[in-house]
């Protein structure tokens, strides 16, 4: 019951825009010259293609059961925002090329025959909609679900796992299209898809974490604290070579900052060492409700 109540409307009405425009990317501008989507997507349309049978069948078939296989692994909330996803891109599938007055059977509506077009465009156009699915708790794809669920048995890394299975599948492609034309371009889609999932997942600006190590770190910390108006976590070292105690300074923030940080850090303590990281996500506690929990204890 817990799961349940976790789930939210705004977030299906979210991935419901989110499926009709990976659904629009698709089949405007990727389905009609036979270029593929990465994963099971891309499996989809290629069995589609050699079949005959509607898109929008193999993506339920092929989607649907991953993500209930994958239920014990990814949880239920994860599990049903997936499903009505892939529901609804099914859906919207169904809708552009079978029931809308729009010609989907020979070339693009948009960008015609022009496959580096419609390889960017699609690209972008389903990486946005799976993009949004992801950032609202599901995904759009079940070949990240298998991937969860294998790739550490094999010894592989999730990214390493569906980079195989596209590579596999873009080979299965150009044999079974006698031409690797298609294939090759499909990567081009594939890479546009990467960028956009990462542009909205991540968003623009990566925020960046700073690791001091330094010896004199009250005085790094007042001073970053007065220019940069946020705090930081100490955590107590000792060097390995020296023996000698250290103190290590977590500092997050952004891009702009790193120069000016660097500048002050060894302004006080030239001799300290930084390193810098990306960060993919914050979150921050709500301290009101932090201090009612502690006040409540």
């Amino acid at each position: 019951m817990t799961s349940f109540k976790q789930l939210k409307l705004k977030n299906f009405l979210l991935l419901t825009f989110a499926g009709l425009i990976n659904a629009f990317g698709i089949t405007v501008f990727l389905f009609p010259v036979k270029l593929y989507d990465s994963g099971i997507s891309g499996t989809s349309m290629l069995l589609a293609q050699v079949t005959e049978l509607p898109l929008s069948l193999f993506l339920l078939l092929l989607n649907i059961p991953l993500f209930i296989f994958g239920y014990r692994r990814q949880g239920l909330q994860f599990t049903l925002y997936s499903i009505f996803a892939v529901a609804v891109y099914s859906l919207g599938a169904w809708l552009i090329t079978d029931i809308l007055p729009i010609d989907v059977s020979m070339a693009s509506p948009l960008a015609g025959k022009d496959l580096l077009l419609c390889a960017i465009f699609g690209g972008l156009i389903s990486g946005l909609g799976s993009g949004m699915t992801i950032r609202f708790g599901g995904a759009i794809d079940g070949i990240e679900v298998l991937a969860v669920v294998f790739a550490k048995k094999l010894g592989l890394t999730v990214g390493t796992f569906v980079m195989i299975y596209n590579v596999i599948l873009y080979i299965i492609c150009g044999i079974s299209l006698q031409s690797w034309i298609l294939p090759l371009y499909s990567i081009v889609t594939y890479a546009a898809a990467l960028k956009t999932i990462d542009f909205i997942v991540e968003g623009i600006d990566r925020a960046k974490s700073a690791t001091i190590i330094t010896t004199n770190p009250d005085e790094i910390c007042k001073v970053l604290s007065e220019n940069f108006k946020t705090g930081m976590t100490r955590i107590m070292a000792k060097g390995g070579y020296s023996g000698q105690d250290k103190t290590m300074i977590y500092f997050v923030l952004n891009r702009f900052q790193i120069t000016r940080m660097k500048t002050l850090v060894h302004e006080v303590d030239p001799r300290a060492y930084i390193t810098i990281s990306e960060v993919a996500d914050i979150f921050r506690a709500n301290m009101e409700i932090e201090s009612q929990e502690n006040t409540s204890t």
